[in-house]
């Protein structure tokens, strides 16, 4: 599978059972259709993620290709530990396209805060790039 942003092959990984795409030149990560709320830890966090979707807008940016079906992706925005990410997600529910760091942000907002198994692996596999969680 070609990353949408660099059009290099991405390589396959496991992360905690669930096989994403991750692209080694632009570090972004590909997550196929459901594998966002099987890295998330519980119902509760999966629910509040999913319905924290909502639409980016028009802009100005030329839209991303989905990996799968070409078409070009729409911007979204989901709940982050900072504060909403704009994302690019398949209209053909193919999937979510992550740029670096936008991952860890997401699960660090539905894994109540920082503490999690999914943000540690990612700490383990790419570095300690984890979101610092907000204080008031």
């Amino acid at each position: 599978m070609k990353c949408p942003v660099c059009q290099d092959v991405m390589v396959v990984l496991e992360l905690a059972e669930v096989e994403i795409d991750h692209c080694l030149t632009c570090g972004g990560i590909w997550l196929d259709s459901g594998e966002l709320e099987l890295l998330l830890d519980s119902e509760t966090d999966r629910t509040a993620v999913l319905q924290s979707f909502r639409p980016a807008g028009p802009l100005t940016e030329k839209a991303r290709q989905c990996p799968i079906c070409l078409k070009g992706m729409e911007k979204v925005f989901c709940a982050g530990i900072r504060g909403p990410v704009r994302l690019d997600r398949c209209p053909a529910q193919h999937g979510i396209w992550f740029d670096p760091e936008e991952l860890q942000d997401v699960l660090a907002a539905g894994s109540a805060g920082l503490n999690s198994r999914v943000l540690d692996l990612l700490k383990d596999m790419f570095g300690n790039n984890q979101p610092k969680e907000e204080r008031p």
